[in-house]
């Protein structure tokens, strides 16, 4: 077992560059690309629907009192 072990140890892993792999980033980004857009769309469209608000007048000014809990023992 011990023997295997060291053999193991002692292999070298080989990388061919010979035959270079082109990654295509296009390939992954496009579905990410077409979702962001998707959901710009959906938000521009929301924003060019929104109704126009208007502005009510303003609140009247209130005082009101505020009623503290009495202790039920003497402070």
């Amino acid at each position: 077992m011990r023997g295997k072990r060291l053999d193991m140890q002692r292999q070298q892993i080989e990388i061919d560059f010979t035959e270079p792999r082109i990654l295509c980033p296009q390939r992954r980004r496009q579905p990410r690309l077409t979702r962001a857009r998707w959901w710009f769309a959906q938000m521009r469209r929301v924003v060019d629907q929104a109704w126009d608000w208007n502005v009510g007048p303003p609140a009247r000014p209130e005082q009101t009192y505020l009623e503290l809990a009495r202790s039920h023992g003497k402070v």
